[in-house]
């Protein structure tokens, strides 16, 4: 791939493999490092690029492989763990205690029954939610329609209402 060429895939499809990223690590500073991760290793692999797959699909995956490979190293080389940091909140910020309790049962409940949908329709779920990923860009993620993605997400979505106790 010419300079210009490399510059222009990094320009397009940086906002996607970002949020993908983003999707998978649920923290922003390790999904930017893995994002700028992502694009030295596809720019340093760019003649294997052999156009089978969509762009998008083959970014993706490298950066899947870098998140777990990230993962890995964590779980091999601990590091002082995060408990160890004082964090202060001001008290605007502070939830009430019943409110705090309500939404964290929620959030329980809404993430176990996400994990119970098969493994598709899970990715799907979670890359609109957290991701906050276009039904195309899932779509080329995954390597399927747009519209595959928009229909598997409103299944996925009336699953989950089902199993998920509504609050009033």
């Amino acid at each position: 791939m010419e300079k210009t060429n490399l510059e222009k895939m990094c320009a397009e499809y940086y906002e996607v493999v970002f949020r993908y990223l983003l999707t998978l690590t649920r923290d922003y500073d390790m999904a930017e490092e893995l994002t700028q991760e992502t694009f030295y290793r596809a720019i340093q692999r760019a003649d294997t690029f052999r156009g089978d797959a969509r762009m998008t699909t083959w970014l993706c995956q490298i950066a899947k492989f870098t998140f777990y490979q990230t993962i890995d190293k964590a779980h091999r080389h601990p590091t002082t763990s995060i408990e160890e940091y004082p964090v202060e909140i001001e008290d605007s910020q502070m939830p009430q205690p019943e409110a705090a309790l309500i939404q964290g049962e929620q959030k329980v409940a809404l993430y176990k029954a996400i994990q119970s949908l098969s493994s598709p329709t899970r990715d799907v779920v979670m890359l609109r939610i957290t991701g906050e990923l276009s039904f195309k860009e899932i779509g080329e993620i995954l390597g399927k329609s747009e519209n595959w993605a928009r229909v598997t997400f409103y299944r996925g979505k009336q699953m989950v209402m089902k199993e998920v106790p509504q609050n009033d």
